[in-house]
């Protein structure tokens, strides 16, 4: 059953398109993440050296933020949360202090990035545990990072939103040809990074490959020749439809994660946005039985916001 419906939703064009896009975010993360812990545990140890009062613990050690708000914090923590500012590269946008434990910036790198990512990032703990979104707000808003042109990550996230945020999960050929353009400049600019030359190149393989799978089960791709012709192919790194079918997984698994935390909106406008995305995805797991088995609870969820 399983099988048949993935291969169902792999011969529409625009799906197959969504799939792949997504899965060239994971594949980034995967590359950025090593490179983003490394460079922020430096600034963190350059914040140290460079301010002695930094260096200081938190006097009450229960300083925290109120909401999105920070304010009656200690001497101290006001401080570090002065520092953050300064290096914010738009200071007065919406800072989530929400995100971070105050008393662990003297002590936690990650604590201090959190600083500069979207909402949610409260139990995250490490880079290897944030999404792309995460790692590029990071990389776009903190002055830390100082290399390329910045307008490539502020395009890279704008494409994000865009296909994490489409209620039909489709998106067309030509959003796909400049989105990776946009994804070669991005990692271009870390050439210098091992990690991110081997994500460029599993990017490249994934978005000129068509995941078309055989119902007998054959672990093979369909790839276009040079000449046009269909021909087998198997890639150098196995992908089956089970591997297939987790990429899938784990893209759903991250928007659904965005849209069942209706608290985290600010306005009654996004509120609804998402309420309706709700829905739809919602819908489109129950017309999959495979998938509407995977995320059975996630669906109870969402039926349990529909009736309230």
């Amino acid at each position: 059953m399983g099988r048949e419906e993935l291969v169902a939703r792999l011969n529409d064009r625009e799906y197959k398109n969504w799939l792949k896009a997504g899965r060239c975010l994971l594949i980034l993360k995967d590359g950025l993440h090593p490179f983003i812990n490394q460079h922020m545990r430096a600034f963190h140890g350059d914040l140290l050296n460079q301010h002695a009062l930094l260096r200081k613990p938190c006097q009450t050690s229960s300083c925290k933020p109120k909401g999105n708000k920070l304010s009656s914090v200690c001497r101290l923590c006001s401080e570090w949360q002065k520092t953050i500012l300064r290096h914010h590269r738009q200071p007065d946008a919406t800072v989530n202090w929400d995100n971070c434990y105050p008393p662990s910036w003297r002590t936690d790198h990650w604590e201090v990035a959190k600083a500069y990512m979207p909402r949610g990032q409260g139990k995250v703990t490490g880079a290897d545990q944030c999404d792309a979104s995460a790692l590029l707000n990071l990389i776009n808003y903190c002055d830390c990072f100082q290399f390329g042109d910045p307008k490539f990550v502020r395009q890279v996230i704008r494409y994000r939103n865009e296909l994490m945020h489409s209620s039909e999960l489709h998106v067309k050929d030509e959003w796909m040809r400049h989105y990776q353009t946009t994804l070669k400049h991005f990692v271009q600019q870390f050439s210098h990074v091992p990690q991110m030359a081997k994500a460029g190149q599993e990017i490249e393989e994934i978005l000129t490959v068509d995941l078309s799978i055989c119902v007998s089960g054959m672990d093979r791709l369909d790839s276009v020749s040079p000449d046009g012709l269909q021909s087998d192919s198997v890639l150098q790194w196995e992908t089956s439809p089970d591997l297939i079918s987790q990429w899938e997984a784990e893209l759903l698994q991250e928007r659904l994660q965005e849209l069942l935390h209706p608290d985290d909106a600010d306005d009654d406008d996004t509120k609804t946005r998402d309420t309706e995305q709700l829905r739809s995805l919602g819908g489109f797991l129950q017309a999959n039985r495979d998938l509407g088995e995977r995320f059975s609870a996630e669906l109870q969820a969402i039926n349990s916001l529909e009736t309230r």
